[in-house]
């Protein structure tokens, strides 16, 4: 509910690369790439106060509300099945040992940290983020929070497992988006909310036309790339901060995921849920939700 808006985010990250808002727009003319920033670092996006604050805000309100569900639902018993494994201790020899060495796996890991400090020191001075920077962050810390090498391959392995039905139905959303690009659907959709819009309301019909379109499409990478440059351009049209524009299709992305469950597949499969019985309890957090980000984008 909060992943776009935060250090996952696909649009503000995109966004804080170099060049890639006039990549949005091949073959516009100069007069309209020349009102483009090269980037919009993501101290004003992700980091800048009123994001954390709508962020701080959430972190109170949602468990308050799912407390005082719990104080007015009744409680039912799940029986989940446990898989029963035997585990055997196999004699580590060789180069095995290095697999399972705690030493080795800090001292890559460490060397993997300084690298990435000495790669991206200008752009942490300056409070930007991106894709690239994110993905050598998580590895670096992977590895140092595990065990050893051997530690980090089990808990890959296993988490792929629990993520296979995203693998496999990611592909098929993708598809999904591509019909509706061709046909000029997303389009549709967004050129709607922009051509009724004002300079006060735009960001406000964004983040519904995000949240209608991620309802068939949860992917946020595929969503900035086709709904992205039409919220640009009507956010440059009617004199709206590009910052805004851009976290305000991300919080309406982010926001009907509590609609559209995907992101809890893996979670269901760990809980032996079904999605009819979390469903419930998501939608009340939408809306908790919905009326936090609606009121953000208006006050800021």
């Amino acid at each position: 509910m909060v992943w776009h808006g935060g250090m996952s985010g696909s649009a503000p990250l995109k966004a804080a690369q170099n060049g890639h808002l006039a990549s949005l727009f091949p073959g516009a003319d100069s007069e309209f790439l020349s009102q483009l920033p090269n980037n919009l670092p993501t101290s004003c996006t992700i980091f800048s106060y009123w994001n954390l604050l709508i962020f701080a805000i959430l972190l109170v309100l949602i468990p308050l509300t799912l407390y005082l569900l719990s104080r007015i639902s009744g409680i039912k018993t799940v029986k989940t099945e446990y898989e029963t494994k035997s585990h055997h201790i196999a004699r580590i020899t060789g180069a095995e040992k290095l697999d399972h060495s705690k030493w080795l796996r800090l001292v890559f890991g460490i060397l993997l940290l300084t690298a990435f400090f000495a790669s991206y020191s200008e752009e942490l001075l300056i409070g930007n983020l991106t894709p690239n920077m994110l993905n050598f962050l998580m590895l670096c810390l992977c590895i140092l929070l595990h065990d050893s090498f051997f530690s980090f391959l089990k808990a890959l392995q296993e988490a792929i497992g629990g993520a296979a039905a995203i693998l496999i139905q990611f592909p098929l959303y993708f598809g999904i988006m591509g019909v509706m690009r061709e046909t000029g659907l997303v389009g549709d959709i967004s050129s709607f909310f922009a051509s009724i819009a004002t300079d006060v309301s735009l960001p406000v019909y964004s983040f519904f036309s995000a949240g209608l379109v991620n309802i068939f499409v949860p992917s946020g990478g595929g969503q900035w790339a086709v709904q992205g440059p039409i919220i640009l351009e009507s956010a440059l049209k009617l004199g709206v901060p590009l910052n805004k524009a851009v976290m305000a299709l991300a919080y309406g992305d982010q926001i009907t995921n509590m609609l559209q469950p995907f992101w809890a597949l893996p979670l269901l499969a760990i809980t032996k849920l079904k999605a009819r019985e979390i469903l419930p309890y998501t939608l009340v957090m939408m809306l908790v939700g919905t009326l936090v980000y609606i009121t953000g984008l208006l006050l800021v």
